[in-house]
C-alpha cells in the first residue's frame, strides 16, 4: 500500500529544536484560496489522501443564499491545492449539516440555502443534487445511524426560528422525512440571544438500533428514537452549572464521550475550562457523567480530534467567546490522556484558530488545523467592505503529535501491508467480521495495539462522524494479526474508517482504509 513515511519525515525536519521537547510540531503555514470553515476527508482505498474544505459563496465572507460555494481540494501526498466554485447544485453550503453515508458519499444539508441538499459522490468525484429538506435549517447537525440513514435536528440560524424538529434521510428512497415526535425543545440552551442560537450545533451520536444520543451543548442530555414518528427520552444532566455552546466533544472509545470548554452563550461570553466524561450503554438509559480535571485553558470555538492511541487533541479557541476576532486566542493545544485523566500542553501554533476554524485527523496520524474568520456580508454589492480582514485565515497548519517523534528524530513507523475481512476477503467488512492484518514493518506484534477511527467531516467545532474503536487481537501468526470487529452497527457505523496499527512504542502506522457495510 502507499506509505507517507518519507513525506512526513521531510515535514518534521523543517522545524528544528522541537523534537527533544516531546511537544509535537506544527508545519509551516499552508496557504489556501479560501477560509477552511468546513472540511472532510474523502474516503479512498487503499489510502484516503484527499481533504476537501469549503467556505461559503465567498472565499472570505458569507451572507444570503447565493446558490454556490467555494471549495478547495488538498492532496496530502503531493501538497497540491486546487480551487473550484461549485454551482451545479445551486447550494450555498455555509453552516450545513455534514455526514458520511455508508457508500462514502458526503451529504451536505441546509445552510445558507436552507433546504438544499448536495452530495459529493466519491465514485464520480463530483457534486450531485439531493432531495430538499422538509424544514429549512442552518447550524444544525446531522449524524449517520446504525441503519445507514441520517438524522438531523435544530438549526434556526437559517430557515426561520424554532420548530426545527427531527428529520431523517433514507438513502434507499433518497428522501427526507419529518419525525414529529423528535422534538427540538428539549435540546435548547439558555442563550441570551434567543432561539436563533439555542438550537445550534447539537452534539449528536448515532448509536444502537437506529437511536441517537444527544450529549449537549445544553446541560440536559437525551436519547432520540428514529423509529416511526420519532421520540425522545431524558438521559440526565451533563453539567449543573450550565450549557457549553461551541464546546468540542468526541467519542474516543466505545460509548465514552469526552467534552470540554464552550460557553454559556454563543457570543460575548467568558469561555469555560470544565471537562466531562460521558458514558453511554443502552438506548433510553441514563448516561453516566464524570467530572474530569479542568483544561489548562478555557476555550470557546475550539476543536477536538481523537488520535489513534485514544488520546484527544484539543486545538485553538479563545478564552472569551467573541465571533470574528483574534482576541484572547489560545495558541497552545492540549492533549487529554483518558487513562491518566490529565491534560498536557503541547507546542503552540502560530495562527489563532477561533470562530470558523476546523481540525480533522489525516490518514498519517497528523491533524489539519485551519480557518477562522469569514465575515458576514449583508450587502452582496459591498464586497465585504468594513470587515476586519485581519481575522480571516485563508490557511492551515498540520500538527504532528508527540507520538511521531523519538529522541529528537521522526520515529520509525510500523507499516500495514494488507487488510482482508473474513466475509469478503478484501477491505470491505461487516460488523462481527474478523480482519486479517499483515504488518510489514514493526517490532514484536504482541506489543501492538490497533484502532479504527471513522473518516470524518467537521464544521463549527462539530464532528459527528468521528469516533474511535480499539481492536483487540484474537490471534497472531507470524506477521499476521486477527482482529475481531464489534458486531453492533450502532458501534461500528456503516461507512469508511481508518485502520491504524500502533507499535509497542506508541507510534501509529499510516492508516489503511476499511469500508463497513450493513
Amino acid at each position: 500500500m502507499v506509505h507517507l513515511t518519507n513525506i512526513l519525515s521531510a515535514a518534521l525536519l523543517a522545524v528544528p529544536g522541537i523534537f527533544g521537547q516531546n511537544l509535537g510540531q506544527w508545519s509551516d503555514v499552508i496557504e489556501f484560496p479560501l477560509i477552511p470553515v468546513a472540511g472532510y476527508v474523502v474516503p479512498e482505498q487503499p489510502l484516503s489522501k484527499t481533504m476537501m474544505v469549503f467556505s461559503a459563496y465567498g472565499d472570505s465572507d458569507f451572507g444570503g443564499a447565493r446558490g454556490y460555494t467555494q471549495f478547495a481540494t488538498y492532496d496530502m501526498l503531493s501538497g497540491e491545492i486546487t480551487h473550484e466554485n461549485i454551482s451545479n447544485t445551486h447550494h450555498d453550503m455555509f453552516c450545513p449539516g455534514i455526514s458520511q453515508l455508508p457508500d462514502g458519499r458526503i451529504i451536505i444539508s441546509g445552510g445558507a440555502n436552507d433546504k438544499k441538499t448536495s452530495f459529493f459522490d466519491i465514485e464520480k468525484t463530483a457534486f450531485v443534487t439531493g432531495p430538499e429538506l422538509k424544514i429549512g435549517r442552518g447550524y444544525h447537525v446531522s449524524t449517520t445511524l446504525s441503519n445507514g440513514k441520517v438524522f438531523t435536528l435544530g438549526g434556526s440560524f437559517t430557515g426561520g426560528l424554532g420548530g426545527k424538529i427531527g428529520e431523517i434521510y433514507d438513502p434507499s428512497s433518497n428522501e427526507w422525512a419529518l419525525l414529529p415526535g423528535a422534538a427540538v425543545d428539549p435540546i435548547l440552551t439558555d442563550d441570551r440571544e434567543g432561539m436563533w442560537r439555542e438550537d445550534n450545533h447539537a452534539w449528536l451520536y448515532g448509536w444502537k438500533d437506529g437511536s441517537v444520543f444527544h450529549a449537549g451543548p445544553s446541560k440536559a442530555m437525551h436519547w432520540y428514537s428514529t423509529q416511526g414518528r420519532g421520540s425522545f427520552t431524558a438521559a440526565g444532566t451533563r453539567d449543573e452549572l450550565g450549557d457549553a455552546m461551541c464546546g468540542p466533544n468526541v467519542m474516543y472509545d466505545v460509548g465514552k464521550i469526552f467534552s470540554a470548554g464552550g460557553a454559556q452563550n454563543y457570543d460575548n461570553t467568558a469561555a469555560i475550562a470544565r471537562a466531562h466524561l460521558i458514558t453511554i450503554t443502552e438506548p433510553n438509559t441514563p448516561a453516566r457523567v464524570e467530572r474530569l480535571p479542568d483544561m489548562h485553558h478555557a476555550r470557546a470555538f475550539a476543536n477536538t480530534v481523537v488520535l489513534p492511541d485514544g488520546t484527544v487533541l484539543v486545538t485553538g479557541g479563545q478564552t472569551f467567546a467573541k465571533v470574528f476576532t483574534n482576541t484572547n486566542a489560545v495558541l497552545v493545544p492540549e492533549l487529554f490522556d483518558p487513562v491518566k485523566r490529565t491534560f498536557t500542553e503541547l507546542a503552540p501554533a502560530s495562527v489563532p484558530r477561533n470562530y470558523h476554524s476546523i481540525s480533522i485527523l489525516l490518514a498519517d496520524g497528523t491533524v489539519f488545523n485551519g480557518g477562522g474568520g469569514l465575515c458576514f456580508v449583508a450587502n452582496f454589492e459591498s464586497g465585504g467592505a468594513g470587515c476586519d480582514r485581519t481575522v480571516d485565515h485563508k490557511d492551515g497548519q498540520i500538527f504532528s503529535p508527540p507520538y511521531l517523534f523519538k529522541d529528537g528524530e521522526p520515529a520509525q513507523r510500523p507499516q500495514i501491508g494488507s487488510v482482508t475481512s473474513s466475509s469478503t476477503h478484501d477491505t470491505t467488512a461487516e460488523p462481527g467480521d474478523s480482519l486479517s492484518v499483515v504488518i510489514e514493518e514493526g517490532d514484536d506484534l504482541v506489543k501492538f495495539t490497533f484502532s479504527l477511527i471513522r473518516i470524518s467531516s467537521v464544521t463549527h467545532s462539530v464532528n459527528s462522524d468521528q469516533r474511535r474503536i480499539p481492536l483487540k487481537p484474537s490471534k497472531i501468526e507470524g506477521r499476521a494479526v486477527s482482529l475481531p470487529l464489534p458486531d453492533d452497527a450502532g458501534i461500528l457505523l456503516p461507512g469508511y474508517w481508518y485502520l491504524f496499527a500502533i507499535s509497542g512504542q506508541g507510534v501509529p502506522s499510516v492508516a489503511a482504509t476499511l469500508r463497513i457495510v450493513v
